[in-house]
């Protein structure tokens, strides 16, 4: 830590040097040009989605006490996160307890895949290059998309960060550092460049490192209430080194735009393990090569007509090793290609009427030196038809998917291929969406949406070695909705703005793909199709913001979910620790966040709370099974200031201030206080 504070001062020192031999350069520049404190602007907006998204950008994403866009993810309403700890732990997220693989990713509105097991590690993609994170249920509120984009029950859309230039500047860098727990060291670049008014490019590379060591209180009962143990320890083996390159470059002609980006993502971290058998600490190691190359091209071609064109390259490699022989000894590589190209049609049929067509395109390959491995290799066709429609103070949108789904595997003993094989699959589910505005000059919107979708077998459920089962069929999720939004904007008094959302949902879904016991084996297991899941829940948000006296600016919000998520397998299994109608694994029936900001000036504080409410990590809900509610409280506060023509802020964090001992996932406990000490530079 002194070295790192050593550091920071001579950083600082040259960079305020250097501001001072530029100030001269620019100071007829300068001289004019005043520096404004963070203020909050509230404007009534045209209501134009169906069903807005939660939304999270610019300011807000800073503010929050996030290192990833999971972390930051955890703030949304209705969203369950799977986080098995620490800096490096993976991270995943469910909405509406519909299941991990139920919901897509996009990046810069093209998809991020994993066909080998449906999961997007959320903990890889920082905050620094991310702009804005959207949450829709069902599916985006804007029918000019990808068929794709049609394709899940739940998505995440991560928009990345545009360049913006002030004046005639062609330059800007930014220089990001911090420091804090566990041994985090975690410097980045951002470089942002402008060739012309309608073309800039940006360059962000971010290093990672951290040891992921910190002690925890661990405490087990047995099922009668005594205690089997009560120990403090400190949780190894959950390093991280890890390093991040990606570049776009952007343009903006008339009536278009278009955009190139490739991404780099390299790491090798430490899994922990789970805490069983008093095994306090595992040797398992895990690293991944992420890269892709992606493009999009969008076009006014007529006042009547509109196109838009992606396409995207993907190579994955993911290495598991387990070097413990007393369990067994894995080393596991698997490597994925992806090819996809798409292409969307906007036609406006009226001035309030719209009409797209689109078709994709997916080739999807896994190569792995698992014993008698398959190598599957999977094509997928989607097309979809979507209007939109308003109508008075009524907006609705209807869309159909059709999904074709085409596998090709080889049975094969050792290296010697005995049978190929091909499996196809094709599907239609439809979507419908309305909201209603039931007074002219009152924000309030109503909203209802229905969809059906499923969610294909991933290559591990269908292929993977002793394991997976060829025959599976797709899950299938129904969606109903209802809600209402009310917002509204103030000119005078102290209160500037508010915004309400309420939404009662119930979902179901069938043939879920579980893993159960294959013959007396007790390791053996095989994916089947016998699950069944019924989901009745309520969202709530509220924000406020106040335009105090003095320049002060204040606004918090809060957010609950209520979730009753419950396993209708087996109707027979009703007996004493039976599973029939019991809690699914990991969903609380409370949980909720609350943030609050407060900006004086230079001076920025903020306040964040996570509650998450009792569960159970099994559907039998029984006490053995029983997890305690946990929360934890986090507060930062930041100073922005300027040397010369460079803007610098600094901010201190301090993360789970009363150091609550909690687990996410049963055995795997999670980190308690900690603090992060971040420097940002913009030059």
């Amino acid at each position: 830590m002194r070295h790192f504070l050593t550091y920071i001062a001579a950083l600082l020192c040259v960079v305020g040097a250097w501001a001072q031999d530029s100030t001269s350069v620019t100071r007829s520049r300068l001289d004019s040009m005043q520096y404004l404190s963070n203020v909050t602007v509230f404007a009534q907006k045209y209501y134009r989605e169906v069903i807005p998204a939660q939304t999270l950008n610019g300011k807000q994403l800073e503010r929050l006490n996030s290192h990833s866009v999971a972390d930051a993810i955890r703030y949304f309403a209705g969203v369950q996160i799977k986080d098995y700890g620490g800096v490096g732990g993976i991270k995943t997220i469910d909405i509406r307890s519909m299941g991990t693989n139920h919901l897509g990713v996009f990046y810069d509105g093209i998809q991020l895949g994993n066909p080998q097991n449906g999961q997007i590690d959320l903990g890889r993609f920082s905050l620094d290059n991310i702009g804005e994170i959207s949450i829709y249920n069902g599916q985006k509120s804007e029918i000019f998309q990808p068929a794709r984009d049609y394709g899940s029950a739940g998505t995440v859309y991560l928009r990345t960060r545009r360049p913006r230039f002030e004046g005639d500047k062609r330059n800007n860098l930014n220089i990001t550092i911090r420091t804090g727990s566990f041994g985090l060291a975690n410097p980045s670049l951002r470089w942002e460049h402008r060739f012309s008014p309608t073309v800039s490019m940006l360059i962000n590379a971010e290093y990672t490192y951290a040891t992921g060591q910190y002690h925890f209180r661990y405490r087990k009962r047995f099922s009668d209430g005594v205690v089997a143990w009560d120990t403090t320890a400190v949780r190894k083996n959950g390093d991280l080194n890890s390093w991040r390159v990606e570049g776009a470059i952007f343009g903006y002609p008339t009536n278009g735009k278009w955009n190139a980006k490739f991404y780099y993502y390299d790491s090798e971290r430490g899994i922990p393990g789970a805490i069983v058998n008093n095994v306090w600490k595992t040797a398992q190691r895990q690293w991944d090569r992420n890269f892709f190359v992606q493009g999009s091209w969008q076009k006014k071609l007529s006042e009547r007509y509109e196109m838009m064109l992606n396409g995207k390259y993907a190579r994955d490699y993911m290495r598991y090793l387990n070097p413990d022989t007393t369990l067994m000894y894995i080393d596991n590589t698997f490597h994925q290609d992806e090819i996809y190209v798409s292409s969307a049609n906007k036609f406006n049929i009226m001035p309030d009427w719209d009409v797209n067509i689109s078709v994709d395109y997916k080739w999807n390959h896994l190569n792995s030196n698992l014993v008698n491995f398959v190598y599957p290799i999977r094509h997928t066709v989607l097309a979809a038809l979507a209007t939109a429609r308003t109508w008075w103070r009524f907006k609705g949108q209807a869309s159909l998917l059709y999904t074709f789904v085409n596998d090709r595997y080889s049975s094969r003993f050792g290296e010697q291929v005995i049978e190929h094989h091909s499996k196809k699959f094709n599907q239609f589910t439809p979507a419908v969406f309305l909201s209603f505005q039931p007074f002219e000059h009152h924000d309030l919107n109503l909203r209802a949406f229905y969809k059906r979708i499923f969610r294909m077998p991933t290559f591990n459920d269908l292929y993977y070695t002793d394991i997976g089962n060829a025959r599976l069929q797709p899950e299938y999720a129904t969606q109903w909705n209802v809600g209402l939004m009310y917002q509204r904007y103030y000119n005078t008094g102290y209160l500037s703005g508010m915004k309400f959302t309420a939404d009662a949902y119930y979902n179901t879904v069938r043939d879920k793909i579980i893993a159960v016991p294959k013959g007396t084996g007790q390791y053996r297991w095989m994916m089947m199709n016998i699950g069944k899941v019924k989901i009745v829940g309520i969202d709530i948000t509220a924000r406020l913001a106040f335009k105090l006296p003095h320049g002060i600016v204040l606004d918090g919000g809060l957010n609950y979910t209520f979730q009753k998520a419950r396993d209708y397998t087996n109707p027979a299994d009703t007996l004493d620790g039976g599973t029939y109608k019991g809690q699914i694994a990991y969903i609380p029936w409370h949980s909720g966040s609350a943030t609050l900001h407060v900006a004086w000036r230079s001076i920025d504080f903020n306040y964040s709370c996570i509650y998450v409410g009792e569960r159970y990590h099994n559907s039998a809900n029984i006490l053995a099974n029983h997890e305690e509610p946990w929360y934890t409280h986090d507060l930062s506060a930041s100073y922005s200031f300027a040397m010369g023509a460079v803007k610098a802020k600094v901010t201190g964090e301090l993360n789970n201030i009363f150091n609550q001992q909690y687990d996410v996932i049963q055995n795997y406990p999670m980190p308690g206080r900690n603090f992060r000490i971040i420097l940002k530079l913009d030059l």
